[in-house]
């Protein structure tokens, strides 16, 4: 079966690489795209990274995989985007789009005649994500936040689904596995689970690194997600993964509560408690104090590393065990 998106085509046992214009109404932007059409059946596998800009090591490993898999490898098809959202990575090197200053991952599916990342996530929606198996959006910490390793799923009213896209999640082989209660919300991961398909979120390094072991821990966990969903048929030539795989719950989010600089007492990693004080936002003028306190029991997986912070800026995220 030919796979096709948009202009470009693989045939079965063929593998094609190139860019799409896509028209986003104020400007347009040129989408690369790497489809590896197998030599024998299979699912449909997309990959997505550059979502968000500032977030290397997805891109990283988006590009290589898409450089290193074969057709004669594959048993199925995996489309790979690099960069979903050039604007931002290109130009913004943030999450939000200088195009509209909108945060692409908050607004899937998308709206074909809305604002330019509206349009831009309606076209990856529709003519990317929508057609997949599985998928996986690859993210990491941007350049002002730290963060642990984690894979995220959401929850849906389909326990079929869930059970698949745990397992999916467990497959990658890093320590915690986070999931969401359900799968409301704008991220793309989010908007395909709504859609029925088993989708994650592999967030790997932080502070914006590039360092190459990052890459390689999450080319690592894509080989083994491909040979769980029967794409590949050899097992991954790596090591063990050292940690068993742990379901973990998000338990609370604790934002800036005013402009200033931001002192944390507590950073990812560190355990807390709901209430306790976790950093200051200092206004840099008047000197006054804003105190900043956990929003519930558990670890920090990310936080905020910048000194600058705006009211609504997310300074920590907080989960724990879900046993």
């Amino acid at each position: 079966m030919t796979l096709t998106v948009g202009p470009l085509r693989a045939e079965p046992g063929r593998k094609t690489r190139g860019t799409i214009p896509v028209d986003l109404g104020s400007t347009t932007v040129d989408i690369p795209l790497i489809l590896v059409n197998g030599s024998r059946p299979g699912p449909r596998v997309v990959i997505t990274g550059g979502v968000h800009g500032g977030e290397f090591v997805g891109v990283d490993a988006a590009a290589r995989l898409g450089g290193t898999l074969e057709p004669d490898d594959v048993g199925g098809q995996v489309v790979i985007c690099p960069v979903a959202n050039p604007p931002a990575v290109y130009d913004g090197r943030l999450g939000r789009s200088p195009l509209d200053d909108v945060n692409i991952n908050r607004v899937f599916p998308g709206h074909r005649e809305g604002g330019p990342t509206e349009r831009l996530a309606a076209w990856l929606f529709d003519h990317v994500i929508a057609g997949a198996d599985a998928y996986a959006d690859l993210h990491s910490g941007g350049i002002d936040e730290t963060l642990l390793d984690f894979v995220g799923y959401r929850l849906t009213s389909d326990g079929e689904l869930d059970a698949r896209t745990r397992a999916m999640a467990h497959a990658v082989g890093y320590e915690r596995v986070l999931f969401g209660r359900s799968a409301e919300g704008g991220n793309s991961h989010a908007a395909a689970a709504r859609l029925g398909i088993p989708a994650i979120l592999v967030e790997t390094g932080r502070l914006g690194e590039r360092r190459p072991e990052q890459t390689r821990t999450l080319l690592d966990g894509l080989y083994r997600v491909l040979h769980h969903l029967g794409v590949l048929d050899e097992p991954p030539r790596t090591s063990p993964v050292a940690v068993p795989p742990r379901d973990w719950v998000w338990t609370g989010s604790v934002v800036s509560p005013a402009t200033g600089l931001w002192y944390p007492d507590a950073v990812t990693g560190d355990d807390v408690t709901a209430g306790q004080t976790i950093g200051r936002v200092i206004d840099p003028a008047h000197g006054s104090e804003h105190k900043v306190t956990a929003t519930a029991t558990g670890r920090i997986l990310y936080g905020m590393n910048g000194l600058t912070v705006a009211p609504g800026a997310e300074l920590a995220a907080i989960a724990q065990p879900a046993d």
